[in-house]
This record gives structure tokens, C-alpha cells and sequence, in this order.
């Protein structure tokens, strides 16, 4: 073989070993940070549904405060009788 044809193969196997280094890095590099964002949806939306659930009771808090707001106001206007 001549010369040409060896620096030829060469570089094209440099070249080729060079592209796929680059495209595993930037996989795993892009892999990596789906994953870091995948792990802060999953924070917010842990956060979303706490906060969903801590409306829900504030709701029935409110209820137990204005039932006993009117049973007072009853109490009140029995006593005063």
C-alpha cells in the first residue's frame, strides 16, 4: 500500500473514533440533565399537590370556625334572654 492510502485510513479512523466520542459525550451530558429536570418536575409537582391538599383542609378549618362562630352567636343570644 502506498503512503496516501495509509494516512488516508488513518485519519479516517481518527476522524471516525473523534465523531462518536463527541456524540457518547453529548448523549450522556444530555441524558444527564433530562434527568436533573425530570427530578425538579417531580419536585414541583410534589409541592402542587401539598399545596392542593393543604387548601383543602384550610377549606374545612374555615368551616369548623364559622360553625362554631354560630354556635356561639346562639349561645350568646340564649343567654341574654
Amino acid at each position: 500500500m502506498s503512503e496516501n492510502i495509509i494516512i488516508a485510513v488513518l485519519s479516517f479512523v481518527g476522524t471516525l473514533f473523534g465523531s462518536l466520542a463527541g456524540i457518547f459525550a453529548t448523549s450522556k451530558l444530555s441524558n444527564y440533565r433530562i434527568e436533573q429536570l425530570e427530578k425538579k418536575v417531580d419536585k414541583h409537582n410534589n409541592l402542587i399537590e401539598r399545596t392542593y391538599n393543604i387548601e383543602k383542609r384550610l377549606d374545612v378549618q374555615e368551616e369548623k370556625i364559622d360553625v362554631a362562630n354560630h354556635r356561639i352567636s346562639d349561645l350568646e343570644e340564649i343567654n341574654k334572654q
